[in-house]
Order: C-alpha cells, then sequence, then structure tokens
C-alpha cells in the first residue's frame, strides 16, 4: 500500500528546510511510494548525459531533482505563507464533496 502525502500534483509549496530554503515552486511529480516530490525550478542537479542516437547531443544539464515531501509545505497565495492543510465539507447541489483548505484563512486550495 502507498503512503499518502500531504501535496499533489500542481499544487504550490515552499521549501522549509534545506538549500532551497524559502522558495516557492509548482510540483511537478509526485512519488508517494518514495515519500518524494519534484518542485519546479527547485533542487537543481547537474547531470552528464551520453549521447545515445546518431546527431544527438550530450553533455551536461540542469534538471529537478527529487526531494522529500516533509521538506515541502503548502504554499497559500491569500496569506502568503506556508500552511497546514484543513478539510472541509462543501455542499455542491445534491452531492457533499470534500475540499482542502487553508488551516489559517480557510480559503479553497
Amino acid at each position: 500500500m502507498a503512503n499518502k502525502l500531504h501535496v499533489r500534483e500542481g499544487d504550490t509549496v515552499m521549501v522549509i528546510s534545506g538549500d532551497d530554503k524559502g522558495e516557492i515552486g509548482k510540483v511537478l511529480e509526485v512519488s508517494p511510494k518514495e515519500g518524494k516530490i519534484i518542485v519546479e525550478g527547485l533542487n537543481k542537479v547537474k547531470k552528464h548525459v551520453k549521447p545515445r542516437k546518431m546527431g544527438e547531443k550530450g553533455g551536461i544539464i540542469e534538471a529537478e531533482a527529487p526531494m522529500y515531501a516533509s521538506k515541502v509545505q503548502i504554499y497559500c497565495s491569500s496569506c502568503k505563507k506556508p500552511v497546514r492543510v484543513a478539510h472541509k465539507f462543501v455542499k455542491d447541489g445534491d452531492k457533499t464533496r470534500k475540499v482542502r483548505v487553508c488551516g489559517k484563512c480557510g480559503k479553497t486550495l
């Protein structure tokens, strides 16, 4: 069974520890099994790439590396702070659905 993470693909997050502390980015990929995420433009590493096909160039490229999900918190655009996620039940027509909200201001994330 896969572990559940507090972040999803497409969330805006702020890094709370490490070299990129205080930086804000969008989650590109989530790996619940490893407990890691890839954030756009953060945790960059240099990767040595070998040319695989004829005409393809090799060299050193910069790529985003996975980081532990525990190093980030969801960023609330209205509070302008990293926040915890709370849940609320919202009535949508005749159905009730569970939505994620900011733990401080209550705005839907």
